[in-house]
């Protein structure tokens, strides 16, 4: 895991134990929102705009809620001072949501500029269910707009943050159109992919989805905002008659290739009948095995009948053919 570095991740994952909140990793609720129909004159009238939106998906009592990228400004000129983190606290925007996540008990992915050691970016501030800062990213690939206007890229290899139900990671915006850094996050062990974002992004989302093997949570300006599932299919979506979403996803869930291994997924749904749920893809070859008993993790499940992940399979693949591959 990386971000601002060992300590605030310590902090981090003993957040629930002290803030009382148990997650559970059968049912981690997801809340998004969209900025539409959110006019506000000023920066401060934007962030209370946007926690009133977020307080309507307060009834679910989400573990997470994602906003959209660089709220609550669109560019870097002509703005108050950008948000600075500092090891004493937070920054203006960041304390104000750092309260909603401490009162409230969940984390917040809050996107802005921010200034770092001299330099500007394109961020994403992950806060954690004490209202602290958890850890930043920084956008892989700002438009060219973007730094003409100031703010840097960031370090190609993008960070993963342990949360007490998971890893996450995030990718912003212009960030969709390169798949490396998606496939980076998901080989440092990210569950789920954040995505906030000036546009809807549209049908590249469900294709890094099911490419990667991990939720993608969409966050935009405008409608619509999604969840996706790892297997690329929508979730959940705000649109025309509610600009915000929150819907549980469960991360004890796995993408396999179901050949060779057809007689040992038949053995594991034997064993374990309704503690899993198996959707089988006959077309593509794949299926997608959820336990849904929180006495069973869908580690020990697929360890117990010796069926790799997909990414595994693939790999063993791949190893095998370069090994034997003429030189």
């Amino acid at each position: 895991s990386a971000g601002l570095g060992a300590a605030a991740l310590a902090k981090t994952s003993d957040a629930s134990e002290q803030s009382g909140r148990k997650p559970n990793r059968h049912e981690v609720w997801i809340a998004s929102i969209t900025l539409e129909r959110l006019d506000a004159r000023s920066g401060e009238e934007k962030v209370d705009k946007v926690i009133g939106r977020m307080e309507e998906t307060l009834h679910c009592r989400p573990d997470v809620i994602c906003i959209p990228e660089t709220f609550p400004y669109h560019g870097v000129s002509n703005k108050p001072p950008l948000e600075q983190i500092a090891k004493d606290g937070l920054g203006w925007i960041a304390g104000r949501f750092g309260e909603f996540a401490r009162n409230n008990q969940c984390y917040i992915i809050c996107p802005t500029h921010t200034y770092v050691d001299g330099v500007i970016y394109n961020s994403a501030i992950i806060i954690d269910r004490r209202g602290e800062v958890a850890g930043l990213y920084h956008k892989i690939h700002p438009t060219v707009d973007e730094i003409e206007g100031g703010a840097m890229p960031g370090p190609v290899q993008p960070p993963v943050f342990q949360t007490d139900f998971g890893v996450i990671g995030v990718q912003i915006c212009f960030d969709v159109n390169w798949p490396e850094g998606w496939r980076a996050l998901r080989k440092a062990g990210a569950e789920v992919i954040f995505w906030p974002s000036a546009f809807p992004g549209g049908r590249m989302l469900n294709g890094m989805a099911w490419m990667n093997k991990t939720y993608v949570v969409t966050s935009t300006w405008d409608d619509p905002s999604r969840i996706i599932d790892i297997q690329g299919d929508e979730i959940a979506s705000t649109g025309r008659y509610q600009h915000w979403i929150c819907a549980p996803v469960n991360l004890e869930k796995a993408f396999v290739h179901i050949w060779p291994y057809m007689k040992n997924i038949e053995d594991l749904q034997a064993k374990y009948g309704r503690k899993i749920r198996i959707q089988k893809l006959h077309v593509e070859g794949w299926a997608v095995i959820e336990s849904v008993s929180p006495d069973l993790t869908i580690q020990k499940a697929l360890a117990e009948f010796d069926i790799p992940l997909h990414e595994e399979h693939i790999q063993k693949a791949h190893a095998l053919q370069e090994k034997m591959r003429p030189s």
